[in-house]
């Protein structure tokens, strides 16, 4: 059956079910919506923004706060899945776990311009500065929320914060006592979480959990499976102690994942990580805070390379009001890397991946400080400034100003100059490809880039948010980013160079509407418009293409709806265009759940995704691109 045509059966049994809904209200008072009201949403606590408690209202940047009822009612069994509830990023799966995630245009599997933390672990490689999406195994019942920021957060997350910033939130240890079981069976994928929470002493509590997931391989366009099926484990806990004015966190993960049988084995995956925090409030919404992580990963493909990367992370914040008018935030960090590549020669392939040297020690100090003005009770003006080094280019100036008028007792107006650097990886200055003929002396592709630097964005920002009722809030940004000295190369024997150029421009909108006590409705429009040249001598073969593969359109629909008092109906409809290069069709998907409170504490689900129309490529050629299928899981959920 066409789209078009499923799109109208759904829409026609979501109106018998909307009618349905109000014949029975008539005979019973509707339950309250399970989520936060607009107004509770609006007040919600942010940190990401400005490194400091705020509510979102006040907030002068394009976030979106993905809380943890939406992911619970999305049906969502994985990090990424659970991201395309943000209207601001642009999520497609290449394959079975891997996926490309972006804000704001340059998306590609190795995705290099957006920052992402869990917990305030930055969890990037520096192999290429992105994210293996394939080892992210977050438990997604213990998320508080999800700062989705789109938009430079340099000044204080530092390089790599170039188009967007995404930071994971769990809950504190005492939001999660007692026990709970979740289990989910389905074509595509089959997952088991479980976690016990209990306290710790008179000041403190603890947590530990297990979780795993199984997900079934792909296929490509002509039909051939895909070696890319996963099983995953992860082990973790997270204590919790407050006392007085101080609180302290100590929490850590240990994971392993696998995937099918390749030509020469599996690839494997694997990693640990420990880390402590420490605060102490001061007076006058003062804080001083002291985080250090140590992260461990190792990631072993047999058909490429190995690669292994011990990281220790030191970071001091001290926030305080010298005056009025006046909130200061300034602080420091130190980050050690040590990374190892062991490379493969095998049969299967003509082709040498290697990185010169083998091991490297990398190190990132910073310095930064932040000053947020209040100009008059309702314009306030926020200047900030980071000093951040590399061993590749040195020093690298991070500045940002934003001005944020409050219009009235329900809308804000805001504005943002940043400037933001993508600091060269390992990929970028030392990754080096031969061919190896049979018999001949090896072949030089790509030489590395010796004298690559940082890739430079220049970026401008307007935008309004607004709740104009308790009924209805929504938000408008737009912005323009100019970019210089962007990745490219030439024909081989390449080198990496710094010979294009350009500018993106867009309009981030989303809204929600409250349609009823038990009934929320929200929709999103997300345009991008992409100019990137080569700069006059570049031999680059490929052009802007190979920065990445970007819609220009992409818009949602969704509606959330708690019905007789224990069942909740939840339905997304999202749509994204076509992509240019590798040319990728447009598709809309429909995302379902429908899920009904037996008893107390225990929860039955059923949930889809992709279910309209036939399975769909997001990314990649069609000849070798990953076929995405409907899938469709039972979940229960049990909390004694």
């Amino acid at each position: 059956m066409p789209c078009r045509v499923r799109i109208v059966h759904h829409a026609a049994w979501l109106t018998a079910v909307v009618l349905a809904r109000a014949a029975c209200a008539g005979g019973q008072e509707g339950p309250g919506y399970a989520d936060l009201s607009l107004e509770e949403l609006a007040n919600i606590e942010i940190t990401s923004v400005s490194k400091q408690a705020e509510p979102l209202a006040a907030a002068p940047a394009s976030v979106y706060i993905i809380t943890a009822d939406e992911i619970r009612r999305s049906g969502s069994r994985s990090l990424p899945e659970a991201l395309r509830l943000a209207p601001n990023l642009q999520v497609a799966r290449v394959r079975g776990g891997t996926y490309a995630i972006s804000a704001r245009g340059f998306n590609n599997a190795i995705g290099n311009k957006l920052l992402v933390l869990i917990d305030g672990r930055t969890v990037y490689t520096p192999l290429f500065s992105g994210v293996n999406w394939d080892t992210q195994f977050v438990m997604l019942e213990d998320v508080e929320r999800i700062e989705v920021i789109s938009g430079p957060g340099a000044t204080l997350w530092g390089a790599n914060a170039v188009n967007g910033v995404i930071n994971v939130i769990t809950r504190r240890a005492a939001q999660t006592s007692g026990w709970l079981a979740a289990g989910s069976v389905g074509n595509r994928d089959d997952a088991l979480d479980l976690r016990y929470g209990a306290a710790l002493g008179a000041d403190g509590a603890v947590r530990v959990y297990a979780t795993g997931l199984r997900r079934e391989h792909t296929v490509q366009g002509n039909g051939l499976p895909q070696k890319d099926g996963w099983t995953s484990g992860q082990l973790g806990f997270r204590a919790d102690w407050a006392r007085g004015r101080d609180t302290f966190t100590v929490q850590g993960d240990r994971y392993r994942a696998t995937s099918d049988d390749g030509p020469l084995g599996p690839v494997r995956n694997s990693g640990a990580n420990l880390l402590a925090r420490w605060s102490r409030a001061l007076d006058q919404g003062g804080e001083l805070r002291v985080q250090a992580y140590l992260d461990q990963v190792r990631r072993d493909d047999p058909l490429v390379l190995n690669d292994a990367v011990e990281t220790a992370d030191l970071e001091l914040s001290h926030a305080f009001s010298p005056g009025a008018g006046h909130k200061i935030l300034w602080g420091a960090g130190y980050r050690h890397a040590h990374d190892e590549v062991e490379s493969h020669r095998t049969a299967f392939s003509p082709f040498v991946w290697v990185f010169v040297p083998a091991r490297r020690a990398l190190q990132w100090r910073n310095l930064f400080a932040q000053d947020e003005i209040a100009l008059t009770p309702a314009l306030s003006a926020t200047l900030g400034l980071k000093a951040e080094t590399n061993i590749y280019t040195g020093l690298e100036y991070l500045p940002s100003a934003r001005l944020a008028w409050k219009t009235d007792a329900f809308g804000l107006v805001w504005g943002a100059l940043s400037r933001a650097v993508r600091a060269p990886a390992r990929l970028d200055r030392e990754f080096q490809l031969f061919s190896e003929p049979p018999g001949r002396a090896p072949i030089p592709i790509i030489k590395g880039g010796p004298d690559f630097v940082s890739e430079v964005a220049q970026v401008a920002e307007l935008g309004y948010r607004a709740q104009p009722s308790a009924r209805l809030s929504w938000a408008v940004t737009g912005y323009y980013s100019d970019y210089d000295k962007l990745r490219s190369g030439q024909r081989p024997p390449a080198f990496v160079q710094n010979m294009m150029y350009g500018s993106t421009w867009g309009v981030e909108a989303w809204g929600s509407y409250q349609a009823a006590p038990d009934w929320r409705l929200g929709a999103s429009l997300v345009t991008l418009h992409e100019d990137i040249k080569l700069r006059p001598g570049s031999l680059d073969p490929t052009g802007p293409s190979a920065l990445g593969n970007d819609p220009r359109l992409q818009w949602s629909l969704r509606s959330s709806w708690n019905f007789l008092g224990s069942g909740t109906l939840d339905l997304a409809l999202r749509h994204v265009g076509p992509l240019p290069k590798p040319a990728v069709p447009a598709y809309t998907a429909l995302d379902l759940r429908l899920a009904w409170r037996l008893r107390r504490g225990l929860e039955v689900a059923l949930s889809g995704q992709n279910l309209c129309g036939t399975a769909h490529r997001e990314f990649g050629p069609a000849d070798s691109g990953s076929v995405i299928p409907a899938a469709v899981a039972v979940q229960l959920v049990w909390t004694p």
